[in-house]
């Protein structure tokens, strides 16, 4: 056999490797899924403690270490030492998964990851929203100065949005609070002109203008969402979670709640995997719901519901309220009864909200939630944003104006459609011949041809 012939008979070979959190193994799990539906061989690389969480039938799973292979995170002295290690340790053993390769048909030919100097052909992927990625492009190469001065405000992303203080990410607004994450975000763009792809969840319909605004300098290819294709074109067979939980959802229990219940008449509460909520803040949602007068389930992770006022599990009927520690979030999104989302507006969450079209009120805490929410409400105009009182707490009354609005207000047949509407752009993105499909299968036919 020919070196040549040898050669056509390899198979393109992909690795994925998100940073260890949910947040970020969702997506590139899912990219992972889409390049093996389109008959690549698609391989997720995760530490030890995320591995476990991993079952996706059409992804192979390799193990790369962080350097703290028991506990993960929890074991690292501070965020700088975990980062600093996930970056040694993984690329140390990112280069003994390579060579494990090499000699086989699949050998590895492009990795997928976060930052982008790797001994094979590359893909940066962003797991941030377009607009996101924008102001930390501006930031790297001198184009907006950390701290944000008052004289840069507000920062204009192309011609679409202006964002005040408040809208920008809390990176921004209190570097010294962040400075291992903002580091991080800054440096994924340090190494962008020696890699071959770059990539970011989200899709043409919804930032066009965004990613045109920066293209040459962050010439991005918009690939998402990237949510199970069950929720949107359906190609993938039988993908209808995205294969990674580091939580065991409680989907019966939720879903046998939901039956019954009218449509459009459940309000859906959660802030995700990471954020924290303070005692007060527990208090004023949890009062808030009680008091708005519409069923709810919310979403309460078990490390949280000490926080939980004293009688509010005893004052809520079954009927009317359910507090559960995890759930299949989209199987509960896409119920026929929920009505509205009260979302943090991490970006997955925001992309499974637009995706099956459920109205938001958004309760940003951190991280680049605040400017997601902000496009929320006045750019996607999709649903509301909760306004925080004078010590940074959404009042109870507040939480009850925003789901009023979304859920019975004048606004709300507005904020339905414009809903509808971009999850129907979802849609249309992902399906054969979609913007994301089609710049995926520019990706998949790229890397068949540097390869042979």
């Amino acid at each position: 056999m020919t070196r040549e012939s040898s050669a056509l008979q390899q198979q393109d070979h992909v690795v994925v490797i998100p940073y260890p959190g949910q947040g970020h193994i969702n997506p590139l799990l899912q990219f992972a899924k889409r390049l093996a539906s389109k008959g690549l061989k698609a391989t997720m690389a995760a530490t030890p403690y995320a591995i476990k969480s991993i079952t996706a039938h059409n992804v192979a799973v390799e193990l790369i270490s962080d350097g703290f292979d028991q506990g993960g995170f929890a074991e690292a002295s501070s965020v700088q030492a975990y980062l600093e290690s996930f970056e040694t340790a993984g690329s140390r053993t990112l280069t003994e998964l390579i060579k494990k390769y090499e000699d086989t048909e699949c050998p590895i030919t492009c990795v997928v990851c976060l930052q982008t100097e790797r001994p094979v052909c590359s893909a940066a992927f962003f797991t941030n929203s377009a607009a996101i990625c924008s102001i930390f492009c501006y930031i790297h190469h001198g184009m907006l100065k950390v701290p944000i001065e008052t004289e840069d405000l507000p920062v204009k992303i192309g011609s679409v949005a202006e964002l005040c203080r408040d809208d920008l990410p809390t990176f921004l607004r209190t570097p010294g609070a962040y400075p291992a994450y903002l580091t991080m975000k800054v440096n994924q763009y340090n190494n962008l002109s020696k890699t071959d792809w770059i990539l970011c969840n989200s899709f043409q319909a919804l930032e066009d203008k965004e990613v045109k605004a920066i293209a040459e300098l962050w010439p991005a290819k918009l690939i998402g969402p990237m949510i199970p294709s069950s929720y949107l074109d359906g190609r993938i067979k039988g993908d209808k979670g995205y294969g990674a939980s580091l939580w065991k959802p409680l989907s019966e229990q939720c879903l046998n709640w939901l039956e019954g219940k009218v449509s459009k008449s459940v309000i859906y509460v959660s802030f995700g995997s990471m954020v924290s909520l303070s005692i007060k803040q527990m208090e004023e949602v949890a009062w808030g719901l009680k008091n708005c007068g519409w069923s709810f389930m919310w979403v309460v992770r078990e490390s949280e519901q000490s926080k939980l006022p004293n009688d509010f599990l005893d004052s809520i009927q079954e009927d009317k309220g359910l507090v559960v520690s995890w759930c299949n979030q989209l199987e509960v999104l896409a119920h026929e009864s929920i009505g509205c989302f009260v979302t943090h507006c991490g970006w997955n969450s925001t992309t499974e909200g637009l995706g099956l079209g459920v109205p938001m009120v958004g309760m940003p805490v951190w991280a680049d939630q605040s400017t997601n929410a902000k496009y929320i409400e006045d750019v996607w105009r999709v649903g509301v944003r909760a306004k925080e009182d004078e010590s940074g707490v959404v009042g109870r009354e507040e939480v009850e104006r925003c789901v009023g609005e979304v859920m019975e207000d004048e606004r709300s047949e507005e904020i339905r459609r414009n809903a509808r509407k971009v999850s129907e752009l979802s849609r249309e993105a992902m399906s054969e011949g979609g913007s994301s499909d089609k710049n995926i299968d520019e990706f998949v036919e790229q890397l068949k041809l540097m390869q042979h």
